[in-house]
């Protein structure tokens, strides 16, 4: 059974993840309302000034994949054009420790990019590096057939290896707390809160 790893928040996979596993707050959704999306990694290195890599990941990379992609912030890796063709093969959306342009039109295609901003000026064709080696973006080094999960929280990247029982976890917090009124919550927390502090010595605070 295919898992839509995407069915949960990146909130509830904080109970399945370190800190270390989620990117940095900077790298966001460049449009609005943030879609929430999953996939596989398919990772990509463009050199400072450079975006050939990524402007190569969108013919080799397999419907559903997301592509990541470590840049710098100085010139952006892509386009309109490019995000289109991108969509157009199936690729679900990008994730750039960088920059990119023609955010109109990306907003207008639905393509879901998550970047640090974007800038006018495009980077250069010169540079070749090998595909799907690991990378780091956000502070995270992600490795290809990692899975991403993005949406309005922030970034999560799961490895591989404990992809299904980190869903598993999220999923059960999930429905734990959907399962509560927000009076069962505050009991629950309350108590848990007060416990804390008789614990610590601060329950006469």
């Amino acid at each position: 059974m295919t898992i839509d790893f995407s069915s949960v928040s990146t909130c509830e996979y904080a109970d399945a993840l370190p800190r270390e596993q989620f990117m940095d707050y900077a790298i966001h959704s460049l449009w609005q309302p943030v879609p929430n999306i999953s996939g596989p990694a398919f990772t990509v290195k463009c050199q400072p000034g450079d975006h050939l890599m990524l402007h190569a990941a969108i013919y080799r990379a397999n419907p559903g994949d997301i592509i990541v992609v470590e840049a710098d912030d100085q010139f952006a890796v892509s386009g309109g054009n490019v995000c289109a063709i991108a969509q157009r093969r199936g690729v679900t959306g990008f994730i750039v420790d960088g920059v990119i342009r023609d955010l109109g039109e990306v907003r207008e295609l639905g393509f879901p990019v998550f970047a640090r901003g974007v800038m006018p000026k495009p980077g250069a064709k010169k540079c070749v590096d090998p595909l799907n080696q690991p990378v780091n973006c956000g502070g995270v080094t992600v490795h290809a057939g990692d899975i991403i999960v993005a949406d309005e929280e922030g970034i999560a990247v799961i490895p591989q290896a404990n992809a299904a029982e980190a869903f598993d976890i999220a999923k059960k917090r999930a429905d734990q707390d959907s399962a509560m009124t927000l009076d069962e919550w505050q009991t629950q927390h309350h108590d848990k809160v007060e416990s804390i502090l008789r614990q610590l010595g601060g329950d006469d605070t």
